[in-house]
């Protein structure tokens, strides 16, 4: 009764396409972010379940920390490959059907890897001097990279059809705070799986992990095909005059963002303008260190004095530096939108991430104190990830906005790619991270200096999309 009555009140009453109504973009978000923020649980754990996988995988399958750390990070060298066609085809086909694929292929994927030792490979594996069950590590990695390009930029250029700048770094933070639910839930959720189904049917823990964590992508891939509309014009649970009013005050922000800062449009002017290729090397210097602490966290916690068996242990004390940042992100977000300020709270995240780093490489294997210090970690990931999609939103609109936001992240994510991969040649080169820390902590901080150099032009030295 209330969901009905909140929409009437909307079609009796003139909405001012000069001001936001809050009813309206409320409602928008309740259809919309709950089933996106599902979606990007599952996807987010499909990704990085891998981190859990490695405990007992790796020790089945005799892999070094070199062969898992490459092979972790092997998935976003797909990731770009395939990150700007894939926005582009978005744009053309619609959200709900490309989506939908996205989630369906990489689900089939996924689950792929219970079999990761056994998928006949042919010659492949020969040619290229690995063993089959190497090979077939690398090979389903970069293919679900592959699977997955285009889901966040996508859901990112989405919400910008719906969402007017002025609401969208509040609204990225609560669709982002998926990443810390999906670790808060995950990281137990994965380790009492591995721990529970270990020897169930003749299969090892990690097996399970693969099939029962890949079958909800499949399902929400045919869920979005049904209640996933592709713009404003197409939500039948708005209005007329709702649908209006969103598609009016998203146009009249893209009409009136030329006064401040300067504005790409075209696939082309996303490309030369100097800001996005600087911005995809920030958004990489963050990815380095959120995917680098990632994938390696269970590795880390585990370390710190919990029994090599205790998976489900390892995820509950992984759940808390998550818990704490998801809270700090929201926040994060919330305030950057009320006082319109972007660069500092982008530059800010980073270098309280790289404060987290610094603090780890020195504390080692003490728990309290290393419990701490991935804390800092990733609330200052998280922050920056609620807060930095607000930038590129400020001057790339239409196809430059498919085109560039996609770039960004293509370019940035190939910190996925490096982050666990140097973290595992330290490792297995001198038998320990602090290196490796410190250097991402190095990348943070340059990231940083790199935002705020940037962004400093006319219109934008002090405020980002301030509200208007």
């Amino acid at each position: 009764m209330t969901h009905a009555r909140t929409i009437d009140h909307g079609a009796h009453r003139a909405l001012d396409a000069n001001v936001d109504d809050p009813l309206t973009f409320a409602l928008v978000a309740r259809r919309l972010l709950p089933l996106l923020f599902v979606c990007y649980i599952v996807a987010y754990l499909d990704r990085v379940n891998v981190g859990f996988a490695k405990l007992q995988m790796a020790g089945d399958l005799g892999w070094s920390d070199t062969v898992y750390g490459f092979g972790a990070g092997i998935f976003f060298l797909g990731y770009f490959l395939f990150e700007v066609p894939s926005n582009l085809i978005l744009e053309r086909v619609g959200a709900r059907r490309w989506i939908a694929r996205i989630m369906v292929t990489w689900g089939l994927v996924s689950g792929a890897f219970a079999f990761v030792d056994v998928i006949p490979w042919g010659p492949l594996p020969h040619w290229f001097g690995l063993t089959p069950d190497v090979f077939g590590f690398y090979a389903l990695r970069l293919l679900l990279g592959v699977a997955e390009a285009g889901f966040f930029p996508g859901i990112i250029l989405y919400l910008t059809y719906w969402f007017p700048r002025a609401r969208l770094a509040r609204t990225v933070a609560w669709f982002m705070t998926a990443i810390a639910v999906a670790n808060v839930l995950g990281a137990p959720l994965s380790g009492a799986l591995m721990q529970g189904f270990d020897g169930s049917g003749g299969w090892a823990g990690w097996r399970w992990l693969f099939v029962i964590e890949a079958a909800p992508s499949v399902v929400l891939g045919l869920v979005l095909l049904r209640l996933l509309p592709d713009a404003p014009q197409h939500a039948t649970w708005l209005t007329p005059a709702q649908r209006a009013h969103v598609v009016a005050r998203v146009q009249a922000e893209s009409a009136a963002s030329g006064g401040g800062a300067r504005t790409a449009h075209s696939v082309g002017a996303a490309f030369r303008d100097p800001r996005t290729w600087a911005l995809a090397l920030v958004y990489l210097a963050g990815t380095v260190s959120l995917y680098g602490v990632n994938f390696w966290m269970p590795t880390i916690v585990q370390e710190l004095g919990v029994k090599s068996t205790e998976y489900l242990r390892v995820g509950l004390l992984t759940m808390i530096p998550w818990g704490v940042a998801g809270v700090v992100m929201v926040r994060v977000g919330a305030h950057s939108d009320r006082t319109g300020e972007r660069r500092w709270h982008v530059a800010g995240a980073l270098l309280l991430t790289a404060l987290g780093l610094a603090t780890l490489s020195v504390v080692g294997a003490q728990p309290v104190p290393a419990m701490l210090a991935l804390t800092g970690i990733t609330c200052g990931v998280l922050s920056f990830l609620a807060t930095f999609w607000s930038v590129p939103a400020s001057f790339l609109r239409a196809s430059a906005a498919a085109a560039g936001i996609a770039w960004i992240n293509a370019v940035g994510n190939l910190g996925g790619h490096f982050g666990p991969d140097l973290i595992g040649r330290i490792r297995t080169a001198t038998a320990s991270t602090s290196l490796a820390f410190v250097t991402l902590a190095v990348v943070a901080c340059t990231g940083a200096v790199l935002l705020l150099v940037a962004t400093r032009s006319a219109g934008e030295t002090h405020r980002l999309d301030a509200p208007r």
